[in-house]
């Protein structure tokens, strides 16, 4: 009986040790928490949740993603600074988060100091559209003569005050020195639908959510936004590439952790969002949704989040922006 209590005890001693060795995920297989703090449906809900099952295998623990959407974005943002710095939570925001401190004269918290960059993970690109039944123009410079040419006469649609899509119209008819109404919309749909059916000329969107009406010829694409041509769109040159040098834009999104993440957790958490993000099945999905990958160090992101919240506190400021 002796023998045997002791060769039991040693077990459970042995499993005790060996379960202290492992990681913190592993011992309890707690889940990774991934807010979002958009809508389900949108842009990045769909990117994120591509790359969801090829996340928790690099991880080795299961993922769970929560939409908090609200405030831009400044509602599920609140809630991840508020987690614990433990690596078992992050969160994937986007530009509205460089944007809301420009916006919003009081945030719950600081965009730059309450969160821990991990990377900023790629962007979908935006395109500059027309409905070419009220201008008839076939590229970015002739568009921007047409509104300089007939101050107020032309007006943009946007999908709210203060939304990407609002300061991206703006950096293009700044750069344009036109004089433009701006007429908000609260969604994308909105904004397509009445751009399509003439009640606005023109805008900017993502490339993904007008695919079918380039296609069907219910508008025009006139430049793309981003540094970069679109697979989909090889013919469609850049704004820069028209002459607009400062026009570059893109819809970018960005895993973040709360502030004071060890060094430790941010590297385990990198490494897992690289892999994910280079995983086949997703590269294909990225594809398919026209997003372009391309996975940065979180040195380059904090130094990111810095250069994009001056940047759009400038477009702000310019345009004197303010929130609904």
């Amino acid at each position: 009986m002796m023998q045997t209590t002791r060769r039991l005890f040693g077990t459970v001693a042995a499993a005790v040790v060996a379960a202290a060795a492992l990681p913190a995920f592993a011992q309890a297989d707690a889940p990774l928490r991934v807010i979002l703090p958009v809508g389900a449906g949108s842009g990045v809900d769909t990117i994120v949740r591509a790359a969801q099952n090829a996340l928790a295998r690099e991880l080795k623990q299961p993922v769970v993603i929560e939409n908090l959407p609200g405030a831009g974005g400044i509602t599920g943002t609140a809630q991840l600074v508020k987690a614990a710095p433990d690596g078992r939570t992050i969160a994937f925001v986007s530009n509205n988060h460089a944007v809301n401190p420009s916006i919003f004269k009081k945030m719950p918290f600081d965009s730059l100091t309450d969160i821990t960059p991990i990377s900023v993970v790629g962007e979908t690109p935006f395109v500059l559209v027309v409905n070419p039944s009220r201008l008839p123009v076939r590229n970015a410079k002739e568009l921007a003569a047409t509104l300089k040419a007939s101050p107020g006469k032309f007006n943009y649609a946007s999908s709210g005050n203060g939304t990407i899509l609002h300061l991206a119209s703006e950096l293009f008819v700044d750069a344009a020195d036109a004089k433009v109404a701006h007429i908000p919309y609260k969604g994308v749909g909105p904004m397509l639908t009445d751009i399509i059916g003439g009640q606005v000329d023109f805008g900017v969107v993502a490339v993904p959510s007008v695919q079918g009406h380039l296609k069907s010829g219910a508008l025009r694409a006139v430049g793309v936004m981003g540094a970069q041509r679109v697979a989909s769109l090889p013919e469609l040159p850049t704004m820069k590439e028209q002459g607009f040098a400062d026009v570059v834009i893109g819809g970018w999104f960005a895993a973040v952790g709360p502030a004071k993440l060890p060094a430790a957790e941010v590297k385990r958490i990198h490494t897992a969002v690289v892999n994910a993000w280079n995983a086949p099945e997703v590269k294909e999905a990225m594809a398919r949704q026209e997003n372009i990958i391309h996975p940065g160090t979180p040195e380059a992101a904090t130094a990111f989040f810095k250069t994009e919240q001056a940047r759009y506190a400038r477009i702000v400021q310019k345009a004197d922006i303010k929130a609904d």
